[in-house]
């Protein structure tokens, strides 16, 4: 395309080919207060949030507990709060749902969940049911609780081997790790891959998302900032917070997090 303005030049967008409605279903979206960064009493306790175009809440199911009931897909949707596309499914007994749409999901296509469903894309189903070498996602980390790994656009996880009633699964940090194999996970990759590549183009596109514009620390004073002040124009130092806590190295995991001994490997460094 040719760009006739100055944003459109340095912006790079998604294609939006695969949404096929522009209106959500109604009994599955609730309006997003918006708070501005503001708490109860109105002070601003969250800086550099405000603005933005007017959203609606998808409400999505991660559970996907709805055993051996098919499901059409309907409609692939843009979902505003999240990056990756999301499907409705209307199912045999005449509920609706909306999911994380997988990668080649398409209209009209079936998925079902189940203990004994065919490791089909969109299909829903347990770890130990899974062949190993699967690409999976929207993968469980306590049974019933709902997906939790590998839920925003094209992300996935692969499940590696089993051994007892452990699963191990190569996540997209390169971390590897543990997982029961009673956790249920859906088959196939999250939609709307190229997300990677997006560019706003211009500040304004920031701004309808409810984000404004972000002071660097070290332009600040010192009475504002830790690695504010100096003569001209100074380095910083090294960086962290405005609080103080340091960045870029430090380490913030909790030494003795439950999930520690579930963990593998920590992924890439």
């Amino acid at each position: 395309m040719r760009p006739v303005t100055p944003g459109q030049r340095y912006r790079v967008a998604p294609a939006f080919t695969e949404i096929t409605t522009a209106t959500p279903e109604k009994s599955l979206t609730v309006t997003k207060k918006k708070s501005g960064g503001r708490n109860n009493t109105g002070k601003m306790t969250m800086r550099y949030m405000g603005g933005g175009h007017k959203q609606k809440v998808r409400t999505i199911d991660f559970k996907r507990n709805k055993f051996d009931v098919p499901a059409t897909v309907k409609t692939v949707e843009y979902d505003p709060t999240r990056s990756a596309r999301i499907a409705l499914l209307f199912y045999a007994d005449g509920a609706k749902a909306y999911i994380i749409a997988p990668e080649g999901l398409s209209v009209g296509q079936k998925v079902i969940s189940g203990d004994s469903v065919a490791p089909e894309v969109g299909n829903t189903l347990p770890i130990s049911k899974i062949p190993l070498g699967t690409i999976i996602h929207n993968v469980e980390l306590k049974p019933g609780k709902g997906g939790a790994i590998a839920r925003s656009a094209g992300s996935y996880v692969q499940l590696t081997a089993r051994e007892g009633k452990y699963a191990t699964v190569k996540l997209p940090s390169g971390e590897t790790r543990r997982v029961l194999v009673t956790c249920l996970a859906t088959i196939g990759s999250v939609s709307n891959s190229d997300h990677m590549n997006v560019s706003l183009g211009k500040a304004g596109r920031k701004r309808w998302l409810g984000r404004r514009p972000r002071t660097r620390g070290v332009a600040m004073n010192p009475v504002d900032h830790p690695m504010g002040g100096g003569e001209g124009k100074s380095s910083g130092g090294h960086p962290r917070s405005r609080t103080g806590l340091l960045a870029k190295g430090k380490k913030t995991r909790a030494p003795k997090k439950y999930s520690n001994n579930l963990i593998i490997s920590r992924g890439k460094k």
